[in-house]
C-alpha cells in the first residue's frame, strides 16, 4: 500500500489552532455501502470520528451505542447524522448535518458538541459555517459510488473553494487511499470516507 494513504494523509494536514477540537479524519457509515461499519470504527485511529448515518433504521439506537462504545474505546468521537435526540440520548459527541438542515446547526448545538454539515457548494459552505456549524463536509470531490452523488468538481477546484471560505472544511466522496494526497494541499481540516476507509478504493 502506498505511504500516501488516507489515514496518513489526514494526519499530515496543516491545521490552524482554532481546529484543535475537530477530528482530522470522519469515518461516514452507510448501510449499504459499509455493512461492517463497526469493524472499520474499531480500526480508526485516535483523533478520528465515526458519522453514523442510520437512514430509518429501525434499530438505529442499538446501533448508535455500539458504536459509541467502540469509539470510545478508540478514543474517537461519535456524531450522530441528521438526528439530534438520538445524539443526546446516547451522549453522542455531536451531529452532522445534511445540507437541507443546515441552517439549524446553531439551534441543535449542546455544549461540548461538535456539529457538522454537509455542503455540495461554496454557497452552501458559507451557509452552513455562517449558520454555526464547525465544520463543512464538502462533497462531491472525486467520482464516488454513491447513488446520489453528483459531479466531482476535483481538487484544484475544492482547494480554490477553501481559498474563498471563511471556515473548516472537510472533503468527502471518492476520497481513498489513491486520492487522498491530492488533497494535502487543500486547505482541509481533514478528510472524509464511506467505502475509503472500509477497504475500497472509492
Amino acid at each position: 500500500m502506498s505511504f500516501w494513504t488516507l489515514r496518513r494523509t489526514a494526519a499530515l494536514l496543516k491545521r490552524p489552532a482554532s481546529a484543535r477540537k475537530l477530528p482530522r479524519l470522519l469515518f461516514f457509515t452507510d448501510a449499504e455501502r459499509t455493512p461492517n461499519a463497526e469493524a472499520v470504527a474499531a480500526t480508526l485511529p485516535p483523533d478520528s470520528a465515526v458519522v453514523f448515518r442510520a437512514f430509518g433504521a429501525a434499530d438505529a439506537e442499538a446501533q448508535a451505542r455500539r458504536l459509541l462504545a467502540i469509539c470510545r474505546a478508540g478514543r474517537c468521537k461519535l456524531l450522530i447524522g441528521a438526528d439530534h435526540s438520538l445524539a443526546l440520548r446516547i451522549g453522542a459527541d455531536g451531529v452532522h448535518l445534511p445540507e437541507r438542515l443546515a441552517h439549524r446547526a446553531r439551534a441543535v448545538r449542546r455544549h461540548g458538541w461538535i456539529v457538522t454539515a454537509a455542503a455540495h457548494s461554496e454557497r452552501a459552505a458559507r451557509g452552513a459555517l455562517a449558520a454555526g456549524a464547525d465544520a463543512a463536509v464538502v462533497s462531491v470531490i472525486f467520482p464516488s459510488r454513491s447513488p446520489s452523488a453528483a459531479r466531482a468538481m476535483g481538487p484544484l477546484r475544492l482547494a480554490r473553494l477553501a481559498r474563498g471560505v471563511p471556515g473548516q472544511l472537510y472533503a468527502l466522496g471518492g476520497v481513498g487511499n489513491e486520492t487522498a494526497r491530492r488533497l494535502k494541499d487543500a486547505g482541509l481540516v481533514g478528510l472524509a470516507a464511506v467505502e475509503g476507509l472500509a477497504g475500497s478504493r472509492t
